[in-house]
């Protein structure tokens, strides 16, 4: 039967009044998800002009971003919108530059709030937390939130449930496939270096046991007990992690490949990539043409120029490692013990751990251009018998290095920046776990992509302020940051 109420009766008929509502003076009881690169200054603004609360996603707190969509909503709406940020990635000047267009109201979601409350009071937005378990609550509650948004663990924090599924993808995979590759599942330990980085590590711990992950808190002595080092105040053991041999498990990927009917063409770099009759024409170095449906690009620390802008997205670091010679058994039993692997919280990390053949490997950052020779490596040589004063002795016998991709907001990026290519690259210097779990998503993805979207939403390509000046200014943030190491010992 036709409703007697003319349609502004129906819509007043239709408004629910909630404290959420009163609370914003909103008619309906309705927030936009700020999805970062997703949920730009119109869409918020057509919520807010429709009646709800409009939220800017303001994700990994892109500067460039944030100064092209903030504008958008502040003009476009007189109603009360906000923004949202993660919490892990967002830093404190993000927020406080959108704090300038002056929001509603602020959303922060997934880590630790307290370092965005201050400047979040001071502006009188209304503070939005989002939660995932009942000890986040707590913590949003004691931060003093005007507003909760509760999601449970089975929604949001999509990279975390990945990150925290890796070790089993690949130690899966190397028993699947039979790989040999010095595969140990023993833990990785994450040991504090300074005293003020206890409490980090303490809740990195606390947040993973919160999703049952088998994660424990280590105190100083039960870290200089699993690693042999006395300079570490305290950490943490996340037992899903292990070691293994990289190469080996790179050939043994590559075998199983093959097996599958995958043809690997070594030595044959892509010199040019182009659409033409709706196919992809790849044409490689010595010649020969490959012609496709469908391209992945993931080249990671290696990336040229094939694509417009791509390389200018990511900072190639160099990753450098060296090997001791064989240590006695002695030596041996007092390094790492028990097998573990680690990579401890200071500025510019180090990562070790001990192969099959006694020796112990110890890598870290430092100069951008490529080694020339054993004295590019001298700063880790020195590292080992500060961080094992049982080593001062120890005398390194190979050293090698190779690239690692450095994202702006720390985090893998995917771009599909024309029909049928997906480019995949910045691990952070984390590849051997991330690239196989993401790689593995990813390739279902372009197999059959209404059954498996993608695992991180899709970006524009934007390059990475002053890129050419890249080694200067990061050079000038490593020595910055040897320099915080320093003084923190």
């Amino acid at each position: 039967m036709p409703s007697c109420l003319p349609r502004a009766g129906m819509m007043a008929a239709m408004t629910l009044r909630t404290p959420f509502t009163e609370y914003f003076a909103v008619r309906h009881p309705i927030a936009l998800a700020p999805m970062g690169g997703s949920a730009g200054g119109a869409l918020a603004a057509a919520v807010s002009n429709g009646g709800g609360l409009g939220l800017v996603g303001g994700g990994l707190g892109d500067r460039d971003w944030l100064a092209r969509e903030l504008p958008i909503v502040a003009e476009g709406t007189a109603g009360p919108w906000g923004v949202g940020f993660l919490c892990w990635s967002a830093g404190v000047g993000a927020v406080e530059f959108a704090l300038g267009y002056r929001p509603a109201a602020v959303m922060l979601s997934f880590g630790d709030p307290g370092p965005f409350l201050e400047p979040i009071r001071r502006a009188g937005a209304a503070l939005i937390i989002q939660v995932t378990d009942l000890g986040e609550a707590r913590q949003a509650m004691a931060a003093g939130a005007d507003i909760i948004v509760a999601q449970g663990t089975e929604a949001g924090g999509h990279l975390v449930r990945v990150a925290g599924a890796a070790p089993d993808t690949v130690f899966d995979l190397i028993a699947r496939h039979k790989i040999e590759c010095e595969a140990r599942r023993c833990g990785w330990i994450q040991p504090a270096f300074a005293a003020a980085d206890v409490g980090v590590t303490t809740r990195r711990a606390e947040q993973w046991q919160r999703r049952g992950a088998p994660v424990d808190v280590l105190d100083r002595d039960g870290v200089r007990r699993l690693v042999g080092s006395p300079i570490y105040q305290g950490g943490w053991i996340d037992r899903r992690a292990g070691s293994l041999q990289p190469l080996s498990y790179a050939r043994g990927l590559a075998r199983a490949a093959q097996k599958a009917g995958a043809i690997i063409c070594g030595g044959s770099r892509v010199t040019a990539l182009a659409r033409e009759g709706g196919r992809w024409k790849v044409t490689t170095a010595h010649g020969p043409v490959v012609w496709a449906e469908r391209v992945l690009l993931a080249t990671n620390g290696y990336t040229d120029g094939l694509w417009p802008r791509l390389r200018q997205t990511v900072i190639a670091a160099n990753s450098f490692q060296v090997a001791t010679a064989r240590l006695t058994d002695r030596l041996r039993g007092t390094v790492l013990p028990e097998g573990h692997v680690a990579s401890d919280t200071r500025k510019v990390l180090l990562y070790y751990r001990c192969d099959q053949h006694n020796r112990l490997i110890m890598g870290g950052r430092w100069p951008f251009r490529e080694p020339a020779g054993p004295a590019a490596f001298r700063h880790l040589e020195t590292v080992i018998g500060l961080l094992f004063p049982q080593l001062k002795d120890a005398r390194c016998e190979f050293y090698w290095s190779g690239r690692v991709a450095l994202t702006r907001d720390h985090v893998p990026h995917v771009h599909q920046p024309a029909p049928g290519l997906t480019v995949f690259l910045g691990y952070n210097g984390r590849g051997v776990a991330m690239a196989t779990t993401l790689g593995t998503l990813v390739a279902r993805n372009l197999v059959a992509p209404a059954d498996n979207p993608l695992p991180l939403p899709v970006t524009d390509i934007r390059p990475i302020p002053l890129h050419a000046l890249h080694r200067i200014y990061a050079t000038a943030i490593l020595q910055s940051y040897r320099l915080r190491d320093y003084l923190a010992r």
